[in-house]
């Protein structure tokens, strides 16, 4: 017995251990199970103290009463299916006549006390069924991906989310985007993901980056065009902005719209075009966006508008084209100038790292969702990469990128370096590679002489 019992002891402290250092291996091993057990045995008596069930039917009532048997007890939602994943449990729920999908929703903090959950989350997913999603715990904390993502075409894995979920990048849903973030906020990190996700697609990056291209130049093997400066960024933004004409042209002639055409195979965007008519998509990556639209005299002035015209001009009408912008900066307000305003509203996308001041959170949330701006100015400081990310539909989620270092986006965009498309109305953009690949890191210490 005395031996039983020391090795139990050990055995308790051994998940003790590992549910404090290795959370995930201890939901893999021991957690799931406990929680699984702990929603079935608590599920109807949690559900009547949240005020999540209905009495029961008027004819259950009647036939009782003609039967002279007890009362019957008032439903909860019926489980249609209850999944184990990797970070929490899923649970679908059919409801009762009478309720509603936000019942759920208001009840979310309840039921993560009730079931020792960590979070909670739900979602509808038709009339009468809803989706909660359940976290054994802090998925964010340690961001670890999962090993194999639903990839496909301009689609890109680029962070979790707190319900344990992979966040995607999706161009074809939702082509144009901003990020903010302060400094430190874990933003480049996001933009590092983003890159390596979509270096081994089949799409042309470009890149403006006004900090003297700190950012981007070391990826240039894996970009068609890069610009280091506004002056630079208004010529390539030009050339972008000729060709979207272009293309739109190619799309006009092969529309194929006689009778004998079904409506379905009729073109409108690049991808109704053939494979071997279609051009390759292109994403704009902008590096700092504050940097293109402030001017310090008439001349910087003309090149701001200049720029700004084509932004806005490739947000409204780049999508069929193949065209997708994914706006980065620091801060993002009315105060940048006119068309700001004009370019925010065509960029459905929005992410939201730490950052500075409210105003510039309401830019980014504040036409979406009030809840979401009020989740973004509160970020933590030490909690680098996380972020708020939205869309115009008004949902919202906590996302967190796994930390991708230079040195590692580097060698992604050098493997796929054979991949870079050669633009036409680009070439002259295209960034010098002489000596970029096989150039020596610098030192950690400087040198003497250096120093």
């Amino acid at each position: 017995m005395t031996g039983f019992m020391v090795a139990l002891v050990l055995v308790a402290a051994a998940v003790g251990l590992l549910r404090w250092r290795r959370p995930a291996w201890y939901w893999l091993t021991f957690g799931v199970t406990l929680a699984v057990v702990r929603v079935l045995v608590r599920y109807g008596s949690v559900m009547d103290a949240c005020g999540l069930t209905v009495p029961p039917a008027r004819w259950r009532l009647a036939l009782a009463r003609a039967t002279n048997r007890p009362t019957p007890e008032s439903r909860a939602p019926r489980i249609l299916r209850l999944r184990p994943t990797r970070a929490g449990l899923v649970l679908r729920l059919k409801l009762r006549p009478g309720q509603d999908s936000f019942d759920i929703a208001a009840a979310s903090d309840r039921l993560r006390h009730s079931f020792s959950m960590y979070g909670v989350t739900s979602r509808e997913l038709r009339s009468g069924v809803v989706e909660v999603r359940m976290t054994g715990y802090d998925v964010l904390k340690r961001v670890q991906m999962p090993a194999e993502t639903e990839t496909r075409p301009m689609r890109v894995p680029v962070a979790l989310r707190q319900d344990g979920s992979v966040h995607y990048r999706d161009y074809r849903a939702i082509p144009h985007a901003l990020t903010l973030g302060a400094t430190e906020s874990g933003k480049s990190v996001y933009q590092r993901n983003l890159v390596a996700g979509l270096a081994p697609m089949d799409v042309a990056l470009v890149g403006i980056d006004c900090k003297q291209g700190v950012e981007l130049f070391p990826l240039a093997r894996r970009f068609s065009a890069l610009a280091d400066d506004p002056d630079t960024a208004a010529e390539v933004l030009d050339a972008l902005v000729v060709r979207m004409e272009r293309i739109y042209q190619l799309i006009r002639a092969q529309q194929r719209i006689t009778a004998d055409v079904p409506d379905a195979e009729i073109a409108a965007d690049i991808w109704d075009l053939p494979d071997h008519l279609r051009p390759v998509p292109v994403v704009v990556l902008v590096d700092e966006v504050a940097e293109l639209a402030l001017y310090a005299n008439k001349e910087e002035e003309k090149r701001r508008d200049r720029i700004i015209t084509a932004l806005v001009r490739l947000a409204q009408l780049g999508r069929a084209a193949g065209i997708y912008l994914e706006i980065c900066g620091q801060r993002f307000g009315s105060e940048l100038g006119k068309g700001i305003t004009m370019l925010r509203a065509q960029l459905t996308g929005r992410t939201a790292h730490r950052v500075n001041d409210e105003t510039s959170a309401n830019m980014a949330f504040g036409d979406i969702s009030p809840d979401a701006v009020l989740a973004a100015i509160q970020i933590p400081a030490e909690m680098r990469g996380l972020a708020i990310a939205g869309d115009s539909s008004g949902g919202w989620h906590r996302i967190r990128a796994p930390h991708t270092s230079l040195r590692q986006a580097v060698n992604i965009c050098n493997r796929h370096a054979d991949r870079t498309p050669d633009l036409p109305e680009l070439a002259s953009f295209r960034p010098a590679l002489s000596g970029l690949a096989d150039a020596p890191l610098p030192s950690a210490e400087p040198s003497p002489a250096t120093a």
